[in-house]
């Protein structure tokens, strides 16, 4: 039943296509030559920059098609192409996003996962040293902290 939805919907998206690029760019309604003062204007712009993606892969393969309409009504056409084309790819790039944070979301998982096991070992070690062991080692840690802090800083204060 699904590979059956699958098929129909894939159908469905190519006869779309193909009527859609009966309103694609570079079509004769636009041709001057053909109808003379018959220019594509805003609801047409909004058209042409919503089919872009498809417009774009066709005009690779054949020279009849364009993905911008040249005998246009001009700022009206432009900013329709412009409002059609924000829709069609700026919906792109939230797919993008989705799948970023998607997997920004996994990478967060594997990084509490590994702090967890972390804090299991280093409770484990330390459990296992005594008292006075421990503070002797904090203390010689935050020496050798001190030291590379003011090295650093002696660095960077003799750079000028």
């Amino acid at each position: 039943m699904h590979s059956h939805t699958v098929n129909l919907a894939l159908g469905l998206i190519v006869v779309a296509a193909l009527a859609l690029l009966s309103c694609a760019p570079g079509d004769d309604r636009w041709n001057q030559e053909i109808n003379p003062d018959h220019e594509a204007g805003f609801w047409a712009g909004i058209w042409h920059g919503l089919i872009i993606i498809i417009t774009f892969v066709i005009s690779l393969f054949t020279k009849e098609v364009g993905i911008y309409e040249a005998s246009n009504t001009g700022w009206p056409y432009n900013l329709g192409f412009l409002i059609g084309l924000l829709c069609s790819v700026g919906s792109a790039t939230r797919v993008v996003r989705r799948k970023r944070r998607r997997r920004k979301h996994e990478w967060d998982e594997i990084g509490e996962k590994v702090e967890r096991k972390i804090r299991k070992a280093l409770k484990a070690w330390l459990e296992e040293t005594g008292k006075e062991e421990k503070e002797k080692e904090w203390h010689e840690i935050v020496r050798k902290i001190e030291e590379k802090i003011k090295k650093s800083l002696a660095e960077w204060t003799e750079e000028d």
